[in-house]
């Protein structure tokens, strides 16, 4: 069962731990390229704020997103940012959604996302936790997949796996890490079944986009290519 506000505490201390790092940073490594292509750490650190309050916007019954083309203005408008406006922003931004979060509401209702995404609301804390984690990664500052919470981590294969379940681009595949967690995955395209195994990061890695599977196993075919997220 999801527990939302634990959720919410987890996201804090991520949060807390993503400030801490950036604040060691100067304006010149802002405008850095980070590990995402095309971004830089501006344009992450303004996607993580803008991310925060479009899920405020989800938890009060209002569109995520005025429009695509209105999300990806706001992060090119904030992304050259000082570095000191950039903290200032992700943590009033943080604090509006952790305010959102404590408001009372019924959890088991259905949200919606973006693109006509749904989901529980009790969801939506974890996936702002994603968003903390990841691209704290993204961010290329010292903070790796191995450095996630084990919690987060094998929380995040359990949703992709869901996520890529039945997809008709990929195979029957069995996942595996070196602690004996198993998940299945895919079943729509022909083939498999293909087990894929490794480490709990390199595995995450691979589902989220973030590694290419060079560090996996791959028995049974070829690494099954993913859909982007």
């Amino acid at each position: 069962m999801i527990d939302h506000a634990r959720d919410l505490e987890s996201v804090h201390l991520a949060t807390e731990r993503l400030l801490s790092a950036v604040g060691t940073l100067d304006d010149a490594a802002v405008t850095d390229q980070s590990r995402l292509p095309g971004w830089s750490r501006g344009h992450v650190l303004a996607h993580l704020a803008r991310n925060a309050d479009a899920l405020v916007n989800v938890l009060e019954g209002r569109p995520m997103y005025a429009s695509a083309a209105a999300r990806d203005a706001d992060i090119e408008r904030d992304a050259a940012r000082t570095l000191d406006a950039q903290l200032a922003d992700l943590r009033a931004s943080a604090d509006r959604f952790r305010e959102a979060g404590a408001a009372p509401a019924d959890w088991s209702r259905t949200v919606e996302l973006r693109n006509g995404v749904t989901d529980s609301a009790s969801r939506v804390p974890f996936r702002r936790w994603v968003e903390v984690e990841l691209h704290h990664v993204d961010l290329g500052i010292g903070h790796e997949l191995e450095d996630l919470p084990a919690e987060f981590a094998e929380r995040e294969i359990d949703f992709l796996a869901e996520r890529f379940g039945g997809h008709q681009d990929v195979p029957s595949t069995r996942l595996g890490t070196e602690n004996g967690r198993i998940w299945t995955t895919g079943g729509g395209a022909e083939g498999g079944p293909v087990l894929v195994e490794g480490t709990t990061a390199d595995l995450l890695g691979w589902l989220a986009g973030r590694r290419d599977g060079s560090g996996l196993v791959v028995k049974g075919g070829p690494l099954p290519s993913l859909p982007p997220l």
